[in-house]
């Protein structure tokens, strides 16, 4: 097959009456006021209908379309009618800042967006602020699109054609990025389908449940795909609702669920219930970084493993690696063995293969005569920030790992200025950039603090202009300030003011000996909590929220 709508239009041929989208009536009581179910033939007709009407108004091979659809059954439609045209998509996050926004859309040089109603006024503000404001129109509004404004090709998509573009938070600043071709994402359903072990899939079967948000690589490429390849169900969630989550998971006859390792720690914190034990319903859970001193415990308690898996945008599934088979050496953050396909090397800072059981920087890549299949296929308008990801001919992962006598793979650290915060990917510079602008601050770094929850969280550490004195107040007020031009999962949740910080020779931050000493003054309470100010901002919606 070429592309996704292609492998769509086999599995609905073939399962025509399997359910292909269940959305429980809880995540969707914001808009409808039962749950929402489509079988593969009522999301074929679907598909149909809008792709007729994308085609009217002139979209063609070649063409970017935004959609800021949230976690509802719109994305799916939407996605797939364009993916028939060969019209990439661009999720937009309805829990960004108006300028960041704004920069996507700038950037990404999509033609339009489609939006929910009730989201339409925040891409309104950064169509403001843009010098080529584009359309801006809802799923019921689509007669009204008008034609793109530059040319498209009439020719066939297939498997090279770029089906969406997704940004990822990396470790210079603005967002990037990646381009990925229709088949990163069949590359990534078969993947899933073929995995087998302990993440076995039955075809026509199976009931993927999973609250993280479609604007991200797991809900779009690894879900969906691995679903709609092999004839399964998608129950998907708005986000992730503790009280009610084994409810969901019981009523939606789940078979699967997909998690971040925030959930775990969140469940097992739930007062215990005879309905914990999902024992012979949940065949396991496939994610990211689990808590090691929560892993044993969930699987103990509710009755299915954990799969933890590593994968980055970047990486798809040319370079993801899964602990599906024993021994998973549960609670130490092992990841799994590489697979026959995936070539992998640690290396040091010197850039030398590190020591067998020494710590080092994750390089991959697939194994073969194409070392970049499954991978996306390069960061829009950024040759050379793509060169240095594919450094020496390897995918430079920026993950720090350490290999076990059996081949097993652990997880470290980050050797990235990346903060890990509840599944998303924040920038460290980006939100220096931010801080910076503001007048009471001359110098700001931004690291990752461990938190129990979230895995990470965000803490700066300020040198503050002439006449500023250190307070709580001050903390809260360049928090607060910062939220305006970052989404709030962004913003510091903890501040500490310093005289100085260690820096080099030529007045670089020494980030390695910052991290140090940010995660010393955590330790011992000398910062400030800004923690309560990170809450979600009035323009999210109900429906679209991230897990945490």
């Amino acid at each position: 097959m070429s592309s996704v709508f292609d492998e769509f239009s086999s599995s609905a041929a073939l399962y025509p009456e399997r359910p292909f989208l269940h959305i429980p009536a809880l995540a969707a009581s914001a808009y409808s006021a039962s749950a929402v179910d489509y079988s593969y033939r009522e999301m074929a007709t679907a598909v149909a209908a809008l792709a007729a009407e994308f085609a009217a108004a002139g979209y063609r091979c070649g063409h970017r379309l935004g959609l800021m659809l949230e976690n509802r059954a719109e994305f799916f439609s939407h996605w797939l009618a364009l993916n028939q045209l060969g019209v990439s998509v661009v999720p937009l996050n309805s829990e960004m800042q108006p300028d960041e926004l704004a920069y996507l859309i700038e950037h990404s040089d999509i033609e339009s967006a489609v939006a929910l109603e009730q989201t339409v006024a925040l891409l309104q503000q950064a169509n403001q602020l843009l010098a080529a404001p584009i359309a801006i129109v809802t799923p019921a509004q689509l007669a009204e699109l008008p034609a793109p404004r530059r040319a498209g090709s009439e020719r066939r998509p297939d498997s090279d054609s770029e089906c969406a573009l997704l940004y990822t938070s990396g470790s210079t600043g603005k967002p990037k990025g990646c381009i990925l071709t229709n088949q990163y994402f069949t590359a990534f359903g078969a993947w899933y389908r073929d995995a087998g072990g302990l993440c076995q899939l039955e075809p026509g079967a199976e009931r993927l449940l999973t609250p993280l948000p479609l604007v991200h690589m797991n809900a779009m490429a690894v879900s969906t795909m691995g679903m709609l390849m092999t004839g399964g169900c998608v129950i998907q969630l708005d986000r992730f609702h503790p009280s009610s989550w084994w409810q969901s998971v019981r009523d939606s006859g789940a078979t699967i669920v997909h998690y971040l390792g925030v959930l775990p720690a969140i469940l097992l914190n739930l007062p215990a219930s005879a309905n914990d034990d999902c024992r012979g319903r949940v065949k396991f859970g496939f994610g990211a970084g689990v808590n090691p001193k929560h892993h044993a415990a969930f699987e103990q308690r509710f009755g299915f493993p954990l799969l933890e898996a590593w994968a980055m945008t970047e990486s798809g599934c040319g370079g993801t690696i899964i602990a599906n088979r024993e021994p998973r050496h549960v609670g130490s953050c092992c990841f799994g063995k590489p697979s026959v396909a995936v070539e992998y090397k640690l290396i040091d800072e010197q850039r030398r293969e590190v020591a067998a059981g020494q710590p080092g920087e994750l390089l991959v890549r697939a194994r073969g005569d194409n070392p970049r299949y499954g991978f996306f296929a390069g960061y829009l308008k950024n040759s050379e920030a793509t060169a240095e990801a594919w450094r020496d001919g390897w995918l430079n992962t920026g993950d720090v790992v350490r290999a076990g006598s059996d081949g097993s793979l652990y997880f470290v650290d980050r050797r990235k200025n990346v903060i890990r915060r509840s599944g998303e990917n924040i920038s460290a510079l980006e939100v220096e950039s931010v801080l910076v602008q503001q007048p009471a601050v001359d110098l700001a770094i931004a690291i990752a603090v461990p938190d129990e929850l979230r895995g990470d969280e965000v803490m700066a550490l300020i040198i503050l202009a002439a006449g500023q004195q250190p307070s709580h107040e001050l903390a809260e007020q360049i928090v607060t300030t910062a939220l305006q031009g970052l989404a709030y999962y962004k913003v510091p949740g903890f501040v500490a003011f310093v005289s100085e910080l260690p820096m080099t020779a030529s007045q670089k931050p020494r980030r390695a000996d910052i991290k140090a000493l940010g995660q010393q003054l955590h330790s011992s309470g000398d910062c400030f909590d800004t923690c309560a100010l990170k809450k979600r901002q009035p323009n999210v919606t109900a429906a679209s929220r991230s897990p945490l």
